[in-house]
């Protein structure tokens, strides 16, 4: 049998990646939908969120453009541990979370709780990149990358759902990648 010089065959597709997308490796996109905000963190409680219990993700995130990047680490504070602080009411179901920006993305509560988001300040062990969010970004890695919201300024918990920026503008209420939910009707 003779091979063409370079075929290797068909690589296997890594499970780690959903339906759609590729990963982007050691680059990380820079995408944003408005100009990147310079945000000293003296003009907020950053002493009292960085002095709350730490907490660590490790994994993958993905955005709906269709890049991934795989094997990424964060550190923070998980949004369980600042549900607990603030008490919500019993009747809050959603969170709108807004960003010093402007921006704003919708979340179901079971989204964010259960060990599943996190306020972060760092990547990989250094301060979270100005132009990735820092000082501190919402991370929910099991949704599309725009529902972990840049330059986060606060959570606002509903107990009705309110569309965010990309929500208004035709992108899905929920954004899960494994079900390739990126735009309404999808």
């Amino acid at each position: 049998m003779t091979f063409t010089r370079g075929f290797h065959g068909r690589r296997a597709r890594d499970p780690r990646l959903p339906p759609g997308q590729y990963d982007v490796g050691s680059d990380w996109p820079v995408l944003t939908a408005e100009a990147t905000p310079s945000l000293p963190t003296a003009k907020w409680t950053w002493d009292e969120i960085r002095a709350l219990p730490g907490s660590d993700f490790a994994g993958d995130i993905h955005c709906v453009t269709t890049w991934s990047k795989l094997g990424v680490s964060f550190q923070g504070v998980s949004v369980d541990t600042l549900l607990a602080a603030a008490r919500p009411m019993p009747s809050a179901s959603y969170v709108l979370a807004f960003s010093h920006t402007g921006y704003t993305t919708n979340l179901p509560l079971a989204d964010v709780t259960g060990g599943k988001a996190w306020v972060v300040w760092d990547y990989e062990g250094q301060p979270l990149p100005r132009e990735h969010g820092g000082p501190a970004r919402l991370l929910v890695p099991h949704l599309y990358f725009w529902k972990s919201a840049k330059w986060v300024s606060g959570l606002r918990l509903l107990d009705h759902d309110e569309p965010g920026f990309w929500e208004r503008n035709g992108y899905h209420d929920r954004g899960d990648p494994w079900k390739e939910q990126r735009y309404q009707g999808d």
